[in-house]
């Protein structure tokens, strides 16, 4: 959302992916995808500023996010009837089905 002033002084947020124009024609109209309109206190280039600055750290975040899902390591570890990690000589109470499969943690 970004923060924008009605003539009369209040605040307001604004999605900016719904605004579809804005209008300079002297006061500032914001015109969303729905066909409302909004006449703000800020100027064109402020409002346009806000949006673009919105969309930047959008961006940024999902980067942030994709980086810290890169950072997860899954590293095998011994399971609890197999404390060295070797194989055991009893069948695996799991079923044949997950024999062979290594059993996986998150490592960070």
């Amino acid at each position: 959302m970004i923060i924008v002033t009605r003539l009369n002084g209040g605040l307001f947020g604004v999605n900016p992916d719904l605004v579809q124009r804005v209008e300079s024609a002297p006061d500032t109209i914001l015109t969303l995808i729905d066909g409302s309109k909004y006449i703000v206190e800020e100027s064109m280039a402020e409002v346009i500023s806000r949006i673009t600055e919105h969309r930047a750290l959008v961006l940024a975040r999902a980067r942030q996010i994709e980086t810290e899902r890169q950072s997860v390591h899954l590293a095998p570890v011994p399971s609890d009837d197999e404390p060295d990690g070797g194989p055991d000589d009893e069948p695996d109470p799991r079923g044949p089905h997950d024999e062979g499969r290594a059993h996986l943690r998150t490592v960070r």
